[in-house]
């Protein structure tokens, strides 16, 4: 059985009445990453949130964009790339994915080490538990750190707290400059591995640095193993970051068409909590008073279904 709601007002009664006959749910959106609830137990009905969707708020001068959680990654690059600014998450798999899947999964991306995680880039988050009740946490500016907590607590919770309904985002300019460089070496080279993740913590720390060897390699379109790398910003530090590129290895310039392929190299979001998450008292008491009947994606950190 599918549920579907249109906004947050029908998703609180779908869930409300699930949350009454303790019927489990599977929270799904686009569903471009069926293998993140493939966990969760057979018997729950899917609660489809795909059309609550769409930009509510783009601030430019403030650098933050809110956004109901069905909106895509793409449709919030389109709507930023316009006053030369994006939203960097950019996470694995690719731009299809939506902005309340990335941020329940807390799903980074090849920029996440440079330009901020799902948490870094959260400010606030609107949700409905599972008992119904619609909440938020944070809000729509930077300088609004009021339940900054609760954001960081539905950030990562995988839909077993609550459906994000709407996100709040902190953008960042666009850089002036934007190059990909590729160096190709072998798996083997370990001073290699040594000069780039020195260049990685370095001062001229890169948008992205990703190693792709073997398999990897070759569906990133890379004639070489290697790495990826990714630099951005004014003139005079991509010139710098080239200089540093090449005393590192052979580096060459490189399409930026190479990057969608790297995402989608993983396809779908790692759930990093341990197994038995609900094991520990403080977990249960948070799940309790979130969702009572323990309704909202059952089975994801292993709990009897």
């Amino acid at each position: 059985m599918t549920h579907r709601a249109a906004n947050t007002a029908e998703l609180a009664t779908l869930v409300a009445g699930a949350h009454e006959a303790g019927a489990p749910l599977r929270v799904v959106s686009r569903g471009t990453w069926p293998e993140a609830t493939q966990s969760v137990t057979a018997a729950a009905a899917t609660l489809d949130v795909s059309a609550i969707a769409g930009i509510v708020e783009y601030v430019p001068g403030d650098l933050t964009l809110t956004a109901r959680a069905g909106t895509t990654i793409a449709e919030i690059d389109e709507a930023t790339a316009a006053h030369g600014q994006w939203c960097p998450l950019l996470p694995w798999g690719g731009d299809a994915g939506t902005l309340g899947a990335t941020m329940a999964t807390a799903t980074r991306g090849p920029c996440a080490a440079a330009l901020g995680a799902p948490r870094d880039l959260a400010l606030g988050v609107e949700f409905v538990d599972g008992a119904g009740r619609v909440a938020r946490g944070g809000g729509r500016v930077v300088k609004n750190v009021a339940g900054f907590d609760l954001t960081r607590l539905l950030v990562g919770s995988w839909g077993t707290l609550g459906v994000i309904t709407e996100v709040s985002v902190r953008l960042r300019a666009r850089p002036a400059v934007d190059e990909t460089w590729w160096i190709p070496f072998d798996a083997s080279d370990a001073a290699m591995r040594d000069r780039l993740d020195a260049f990685r913590r370095g001062p001229l720390a890169p948008l992205a640095c990703e190693l792709l060897f073997g398999a990897a390699a070759r569906a990133a379109g890379l004639a070489h193993d290697g790495a990826l790398v990714r630099v951005g910003g004014n003139a005079s530090l991509v010139a710098a970051s080239r200089t540093a590129l090449r005393a590192i290895g052979d580096a060459v310039a490189h399409d930026a068409a190479a990057w969608p392929r790297v995402r989608a190299l993983h396809a779908a979001p790692v759930l990093r909590s341990l197994p038995h998450a609900l094991e520990g008292a403080l977990a249960r008491r948070v799940k309790a008073q979130f969702d009572p009947r323990g309704i909202l994606n059952r089975g994801i950190f292993g709990e009897v279904t």
